[in-house]
């Protein structure tokens, strides 16, 4: 999705913010985008543990309706409270196009997009479009909540409660509403709380994002195996 916003195994281990859900330190998935019903690229989700904090690389690769360009998001998570701690975007060819650090030990939030460079005083936890996303996997049925990014106060709140099918059954989901930007996030309600779909407006029209829930389509010599015999 835009900047303005964003299965686990038995043997995954967690992190676990405070009084939330589990956010998992190891997964990985993708996201399929689509404009208006067609086809308008892919989103790859990695997320791992780095030296005491959680880090996330999303890369959407869009493509179809929408101009082939491919982005990078890379977010740093401190590993208990989901907030961030550093975010980096661009294109994945060189030096990040924008980027923000929060430090709490000095107290001072920097920011920098392309040559320019800028700080501010520090005065509460911050989250980024990625960290963001990841932190409303941990709400589970808060009705409302709100966190800072840096272009001001994100307001959340939920709606009623969705199911998203596939071949593979239908998933109960929490949905959420968040503001501004007017993005709507589905988590699924059972663990491990799995990003199921987003829906971010664009100039281009709303832009759907959606965890394939199909099953595995049988290999060419499964199929070839299959007639043969």
């Amino acid at each position: 999705m835009t900047s303005e916003l964003q299965a686990a195994d038995e043997g995954e281990k967690y992190i676990t913010p405070p009084e939330r859900r589990l956010l998992p330190s190891h997964e990985e998935f993708q996201l399929t985008l689509s404009l208006g019903g067609r086809y308008a690229g892919e989103q790859v989700w990695q997320l791992h543990s780095e030296r005491g904090a959680l880090v996330a690389r999303v890369q959407t690769d869009f493509g179809g309706v929408l101009p082939a360009i491919r982005r990078v998001q890379q977010s740093r998570l401190h590993p208990r409270s989901g907030a961030s701690v550093h975010y980096s975007e661009g294109d994945g060819r060189g030096r990040p196009s924008f980027e923000t650090g929060f430090d709490k030990r000095s107290g001072t939030m920097t920011l920098r997009q392309g040559r320019d460079e800028a700080s501010a005083p520090l005065t509460t936890e911050h989250h980024d479009p990625v960290s963001l996303l990841l932190w409303l996997r941990t709400l589970g049925a808060e009705d409302r909540a709100s966190a800072w990014l840096t272009g001001g106060r994100a307001l959340i709140q939920r709606l009623p409660d969705s199911e998203i099918g596939g071949e593979l059954g239908a998933v109960a989901c929490y949905t959420y509403f968040l503001r501004p930007g007017n993005a709507y996030v589905y988590v699924e309600q059972a663990a491990p709380y799995r990003l199921m779909r987003l829906i971010q407006p664009t100039d281009f029209g709303a832009v759907e994002a959606n965890l394939g829930l199909h099953k595995p389509k049988p290999s060419q010599d499964r199929q070839r195996r299959r007639r043969g015999s």
